[in-house]
């Protein structure tokens, strides 16, 4: 007998299965009193508290693509193993819904399962940020099925810098080579041979990088600098001759253009602005929706606010710029959900310079309060609505009486 061929992709978008996905979904993450909040201007009032809401805030397209992808996958499959290379998205409660569901994760802190483990026909879901081209690669030997949930933005940043390898330029990468998008990003630059990358986080790392090109220096010293963060071979003598700038998606546009600006203006002084183009190259590959998200709150920090909200996984990037920029204007609270605010007088929130979750006493005012909320793209309307409720329950005014007057 032949042996059958198994379609190493699985597609699952068909209208009956994306019908009941879609209704499924909803019932977890949907929230009727964030909506209600939208129609009325992004701004719920009542008592002495008011809460405004940036214009755009939560699950992307891409993050709702993926969750739908993965639900789908366990009811098209209701008994087969299913896993994931990770989490799906940076959101612990979404990551713990995933879980429930029986999917079983390949890699990270809820690792559960190995790799060595899987057989050919076993189904692996693929998160939004994408994964190593080498781990696909193991993946299809074994003769695995793929659910492949990977970001159409990310996906043009892959696109981006294969042809730059193509074109034998090095890849400098805006981003945070631990982050599994840019590993996957990094990964794409050696898919056909001869490629290089460099992964810059700083404006420090890129002026260190700029001092290089111009005026050369101490080899070992650079690799030592960038060590985890270069391709195997990386020869700075010889592979910054010829740079293409990219980014991890999530990162801020104004440093990601500051990046690829200095960059440039290293090039020109090496090479003379005549020869600038086989030099130098620049896509602007930040993802639309965490533009948007930045520009919203952008927009919301100019109204008088007396704090701001930001809400989110820890680990997740573009909710971490989020909370950068309310840093930088007025008291800002990261926090993964309404549970972190234990009282009026304590919260739990992440410090991202201690890369730990810390402990704020005093941090609610009393008296006539304006409160700005934004969530990163990974995170559901319903924990916006529990941290709306929670706040409206701890100055004491029902949030009946707040709809009222929505």
């Amino acid at each position: 007998m032949a042996t059958q061929l198994i379609s190493p992709k699985i597609n699952l978008r068909r209208p009956d299965v994306m019908a009941a996905v879609q209704a499924q979904v909803l019932s977890h993450y949907r929230s009727d009193l964030v909506e209600r909040i939208r129609a009325s201007g992004h701004i719920l009032s009542a008592g002495n508290l008011t809460v405004k809401l940036a214009k755009q805030f939560g699950f992307c397209y891409g993050v709702e693509r993926a969750i739908d992808l993965a639900y789908a996958a366990r009811r098209v499959f209701p008994e087969q193993p299913i896993y994931i290379l990770g989490e799906i998205i940076h959101n612990p409660e979404v990551n713990d819904q995933i879980r429930a569901m029986g999917i079983r994760s390949l890699s990270g802190k809820e690792k559960d399962a190995d790799i060595d483990q899987l057989q050919s026909g076993d189904i692996v879901i693929i998160p939004a940020f994408g994964t190593e081209v080498s781990m696909r690669k193991k993946l299809e030997e074994k003769g695995c099925r793929f659910v492949d949930t990977t970001c159409g933005d990310v996906m043009s940043v892959w696109k981006r810098v294969r042809q730059y390898s193509k074109d034998q330029v090095t890849s400098i990468i805006h981003g945070k080579a631990w982050h599994e998008e840019t590993k996957a990003t990094s990964s794409q630059t050696l898919s056909s041979g001869g490629g290089h990358y460099l992964v810059v986080f700083t404006l420090a790392e890129t002026d260190y990088v700029c001092d290089y090109i111009v005026n050369g220096g101490d080899k070992a010293a650079f690799l030592e600098t960038f060590k985890g963060a270069c391709s195997d071979g990386f020869d700075p003598d010889a592979h910054l001759e010829a740079i293409g700038v990219a980014n991890q998606t999530t990162m801020l546009r104004g440093e990601t253009e500051e990046v690829q600006r200095r960059l440039r203006q290293a090039m020109v002084k090496r090479f003379g602005e005549a020869e600038i183009e086989r030099h130098f190259r620049f896509f602007d590959t930040i993802c639309g929706a965490t533009q948007d998200r930045q520009d919203a709150l952008e927009k919301l920090l100019r109204d008088p606010l007396d704090l701001l909200l930001v809400i989110g996984g820890y680990n997740s990037s573009n909710t971490s710029h989020l909370a950068e920029m309310g840093e930088a204007k007025l008291p800002t609270y990261f926090i993964k959900n309404a549970a972190k605010m234990k009282s009026e007088r304590t919260i739990l929130h992440y410090d991202q310079h201690k890369h730990q979750e810390v402990q704020t006493n005093n941090w609610l005012p009393s008296g006539k309060l304006t409160v700005g909320i934004t969530a990163g793209a990974s995170c559901p309307n319903n924990l916006i609505e529990d941290t709306i409720r929670r706040l409206f329950e701890l100055r004491g005014i029902s949030i009946h009486e707040a709809l009222a007057n929505a």
